[in-house]
């Protein structure tokens, strides 16, 4: 992950609570500056206002007018603001003039003018200002000399007080860069977290096993969408739970209890527990948050079943392999075993051998067609897909099944759609598809007129193909229906049991589904598969 540099830029807005502070600084100041000139005229007899009265009056209500209108007048891009401040350092250094019994508390007041002045200008026209007040300080010192005859010595409250402000300066525009930089890195790290925070909830909701985090106290702090799928809880009550902090034993007491019984100051549990919840098998793991368990809790949740499942089509992908060597090196001796068999069917036998005889030459084919089905089964993934016309195909297969099967064209009805449809398929695999449910429905229907129906539906957004091929036959035992598609399931005595399988495998491996819908009344099966786009 990338973080977001911030570059600070003359754009940036000004610290509005630095503004404010300002504002009520000067507005203060300048009460207090006003305040000090009119208590004497109301204690004394009234008399004329000096020039310095009505100088504090206008600078008072310049204070009034600039916080009253503070929103509009504090612009940092603008000269309104270093307008403003210069003013306020230039009244505060002739104010030194007309108060000459205040020019030490004045000082400090420029002094924190320049303080503020640097804060709000980011230290960039901190040691500007500060030259503003210390030409105002000299200057008014040195008019003080020339028109009252003072020693020159005098200069030094002056220099002093000037060297104030540019050491003020200085320290105000050193640590503002500090802050900015401070500020900046607070920044890069708020986004970094935040950008970290978002990827691992990404990480967290795409994951196929679900999560849960629990603190120090056993409240629930997150989850993800597997987590609700996985427990069979609604999104909105762990939801719920995660803003109210409720503990998650009233969730789930069944896996607080599992956790309980832990070690307590194991870090990570990394075998999965079987837990069975709302009839789901769920494979629960624990890991703590740091070395103490104590302190927090990630939960993992595993689909038990679908491990099953990896680990079932791990063992048939082995036992594929296996069998496939294995129907190499049978097939050899099988070749002979026939060849002999037929050599000797040639010669004139007794009944009872020639009945011998048939008997392992059926046999033989048996096992040949074992042989074939597993070839076939291991080259499943071996797809030579092209476009074709799947009402011509399905015409040319129609007519080959009846002849090869030897059925009659009254029992076997053909049903296709007008409009002429395309899809991309390997023609080998549909055909074996087509070939095995057809034979199927066959052997389990009545074997009368119209048993047998060959079906091509478009679905009804046009973007699917339905194949499908229902038989009056008496249905599929509903104990034998979750093991309908396993390798070798027959109920055949000699069936191979490899039929659905290979049909099932050979139409995952060109993108379609091979489903099924059972009743009293017989079976139907349907291939759905893509239309193609011409």
């Amino acid at each position: 992950m990338t973080a977001t540099v911030i570059t600070p830029t003359a754009e940036k807005t000004p610290d509005t609570q630095h503004l404010r502070l300002y504002s009520l600084y000067r507005l203060g100041a300048s009460g207090m500056l006003f305040g000090s000139q009119l208590w004497p005229y109301f204690r004394n007899a009234p008399s004329e206002p000096s020039f310095s009265f009505w100088l504090l009056l206008i600078f008072f209500l310049y204070a009034i007018a600039v916080s009253v209108s503070f929103e509009s007048l504090q612009s940092k891009r603008g000269m309104a603001l270093k307008i403003q401040t210069s003013l306020d350092i230039v009244f505060l250094a002739v104010m030194m003039h007309f108060l000459p019994g205040n020019q030490s508390g004045i000082g400090l007041l420029l002094i924190i003018n320049i303080i503020f002045a640097g804060l709000i200008s980011d230290g960039r026209f901190a040691l500007f200002y500060a030259s503003i007040a210390t030409i105002g300080i000299l200057l008014e010192n040195t008019f003080q000399i020339i028109h009252r005859n003072l020693p020159i010595n005098e200069y030094s409250n002056s220099v002093l007080l000037s060297l104030s402000c540019f050491a003020t300066a200085w320290l105000a525009q050193t640590l503002t860069a500090r802050m900015q930089s401070s500020e900046i890195l607070a920044t890069q790290r708020g986004q970094d977290i935040e950008h970290l925070a978002k990827t691992n909830a990404l990480i967290t909701q795409e994951m196929p096993n679900g999560v849960l985090v629990i603190d120090q106290y056993r409240n629930l702090k997150h989850y993800n969408q597997q987590a609700c799928n996985l427990l069979g809880l609604e999104e909105t009550t762990l939801q719920a739970a995660v803003q109210l902090h409720t503990p998650l034993v009233q969730l789930m007491p069944a896996v607080m209890q599992l956790l309980a019984s832990s070690p307590a100051n194991n870090p990570s549990v990394a075998d999965a527990v079987k837990l069975s919840i709302n009839n789901r098998d769920l494979g629960i793991r624990f890991h703590a948050i740091s070395e103490n368990i104590e302190n927090g809790v990630v939960i993992f949740i595993e689909d038990w079943s679908q491990i099953q499942t990896q680990a079932h089509q791990v063992k048939l992908a082995a036992l594929g392999r296996l069998t496939a060597n294995i129907a190499h090196e049978i097939r050899n001796p099988l070749s002979a075993i026939s060849h002999a068999t037929q050599l000797l069917q040639e010669d004139a036998l007794e009944p009872g051998s020639e009945r011998m005889l048939q008997i392992i030459s059926d046999n033989v084919q048996r096992l040949d067609q074992i042989i074939k089905d597993v070839l076939e089964l291991n080259r499943r993934d071996r797809t030579n897909q092209d476009q074709f016309n799947i009402n011509t195909f399905v015409q040319e297969f129609y007519q080959q099944f009846c002849a090869v099967e030897k059925i009659d064209l009254a029992n076997f009805t053909l049903d296709l759609p007008t409009k002429q449809i395309s899809i991309v398929f390997d023609r080998r695999h549909i055909n074996q598809i087509l070939w095995n449910l057809c034979k199927n429905g066959w052997r389990h229907s009545q074997q009368q007129a119209q048993s047998l129906q060959l079906k091509v539906v478009v679905d009804k957004t046009g973007q699917f193909i339905h194949l499908m091929v229902k038989d009056d036959g008496s249905g599929l035992d509903p104990k034998i229906q979750p093991h309908l598609f396993e390798p070798f399931m027959t109920t055949e005595k000699t069936g191979t049991g490899l039929g659905l399988f290979i049909a099932r495998e050979l139409a995952e491996a060109n993108g379609a589904k091979l489903n099924y819908i059972s009743s009293p009344n017989g079976t139907q099966f349907s291939l759905t598969v893509k239309k193609a786009i011409v």
